[in-house]
């Protein structure tokens, strides 16, 4: 779960909760996926912090774990490194049912995907409105 405060994890249906607290650029955020088939795989996508909504060092990122928040890899092939003030809001985010694409769109009107499970990216629009909501389906 990514939450204002930051990204929680728990093993037993919501009843406890650990923080992790190193997750790349910024544990704050508003968007979380996790892959169908395997619970341990999530995307998030970080910004500054609550009071300063947009992308760390203006640089759009997805971060991924693949162990369940004890390490992070910071993906950012065919994002925009420079000058972004993307948002991203927490249903902009999805993953379709093979858990290799995914999609996600910004409060900017842009529009990404990837078929890799985040290695890379494609931009698929610039100019929208703001991307309230990306689903697969």
């Amino acid at each position: 779960m990514q939450h204002h405060n930051g990204i929680f994890r728990s093993d037993d249906g919501g009843k406890t909760w650990v923080e992790i607290k190193k997750a790349g650029p910024s544990t704050f955020g508003f968007a979380v996926v996790v892959h169908p088939d395997e619970p341990d795989t999530a995307w998030f996508i970080p910004a500054i912090k609550d009071e300063k909504r947009i992308p760390v060092d203006g640089k759009v990122v997805v971060t991924r774990t693949r162990d369940g928040g004890k390490s992070f890899d910071t993906l950012s092939k065919g994002l925009p490194q420079e000058h972004a003030y993307d948002l991203v809001f927490r249903h902009a985010l999805d993953i379709d049912g093979t858990g290799n694409r995914l999609a996600f769109g910004s409060t900017t009107g842009s529009l990404w995907v990837s078929e890799d499970q985040g290695d890379s990216w494609q931009t698929v629009s610039a100019n929208l409105p703001p991307v309230y909501c990306v689903r697969f389906g």
